[in-house]
């Protein structure tokens, strides 16, 4: 496994920010900065044996620092949404950023995508810590975080979450990266075809907040338990469609422990992304909202042009006691990890 590393610029306080590249022997790589650990390209090779970088990015720093889409980031302290931007927890309540109408999402403008991390090289893996306190995100205790990103020989993302904090506290991650097999030069996903191993979502009210009903797939656009592609349903009238402006909805996955949450397929490009995880949900997002800016290479950013597959628990678990919880007790360790493989078919 080959390393490098190389400036990537400085940002708006004069940080110096990083680009980390692990190689493998085929030539392909992975590419992460230490500015919210966030995956900048994933370069497989396609049938033809021609590397693809599957996976969208920022030309500059700049673009990361000012960013709302959460382009390749970790997520945290808490994934997704949270109703009403409060919650409560041992009998205290604690208001958190408005940062998604009268929501809370992703951790707001002072979580893990916006905080330059620690990072070492070890042995193919780059690992990334920070310690995030009540006093810079709104959330209770100090929390000391630990992500390890492995890229190996076969082609596979390993991305390993280890959390500990020193009082209760919410806690939820994800990766947010979007995915498009077939390169930069493609605008569009929805002829790539998709399983999910999920019979069932939560259903969303219109602030894609979930209401605590579980909706079964089976006779609606959501169903993936046959591979299909993404746009086959996604126009289909469907109020849950239309709250999301498409596909941005938690996949309850069946089974437990490390398991299959998702295989994802580009017919133009032959790559295939298998997505295994040992988290109990998984977020379908279609980028609905995605535009208005430009890629690494040049390209346009436009809807729809790539999908997240980010695996996580359940959005607004504080206010939902039927939902996996989310309260990482004090000093008891939480670890997560999830892999997303490339191959060709």
């Amino acid at each position: 496994m080959q390393f490098y590393k190389n400036t990537f610029g400085y940002t708006s306080k004069k940080e110096p920010v990083s680009l980390y590249r692990l190689e493998n022997s085929s030539g392909a790589y992975l590419e992460v900065s230490d500015y919210g650990c966030r995956i900048r390209s994933i370069c497989v090779p396609d049938r033809n044996g021609v590397l693809r970088d599957v996976c969208l990015g920022y030309p500059e720093i700049s673009d990361y620092e000012t960013d709302s889409a959460g382009l390749g980031a970790a997520i945290g302290r808490h994934a997704n949404r949270i109703g009403g931007a409060s919650f409560s927890l041992n009998g205290r309540e604690y208001p958190l950023e408005k940062n998604d109408g009268k929501n809370h999402l992703h951790g707001g403008s002072n979580g893990f995508a916006f905080r330059i991390w620690n990072t070492q090289y070890e042995d193919g893996s780059l690992v990334f810590t920070q310690t995030f306190s009540q006093k810079e995100d709104g959330f209770p205790g100090t929390l000391t975080m630990k992500l390890t990103y492995e890229w190996t020989e076969t082609n596979r993302l390993s991305i390993t979450y280890e959390a500990l904090s020193d009082q209760d506290t919410v806690y939820n991650v994800t990766n947010h990266t979007y995915f498009n097999l077939e390169g930069y030069e493609s605008r569009s996903v929805l002829n790539h075809i998709l399983w999910i191993n999920a019979s069932s979502i939560t259903e969303n009210d219109s602030e894609s907040i979930p209401t605590g009903r579980i909706l079964p797939v089976e006779d609606t656009p959501f169903d993936f338990r046959q591979k299909k592609t993404i746009g086959q349903d996604i126009e289909k009238e469907h109020i849950q469609l239309t709250y999301g402006s498409g596909y941005d909805h938690n996949f309850i996955l069946e089974g437990s422990g490390f398991r299959p949450a998702a295989i994802l397929e580009s017919p133009f490009s032959g790559i295939r992304m298998t997505c295994s995880t040992d988290q109990p949900g998984m977020q379908l997002y279609t980028a609905n909202f995605l535009g208005d800016c430009k890629g690494k290479y040049g390209e346009d950013f436009c809807p729809r042009n790539s999908v997240c597959l980010e695996t996580q628990h359940f959005p607004d678990a504080v206010h939902h006691p039927d939902f996996p919880s989310v309260i990482l007790k004090a000093r008891e360790p939480f670890t997560t990890t999830t892999w997303y493989e490339f191959e060709t078919f």
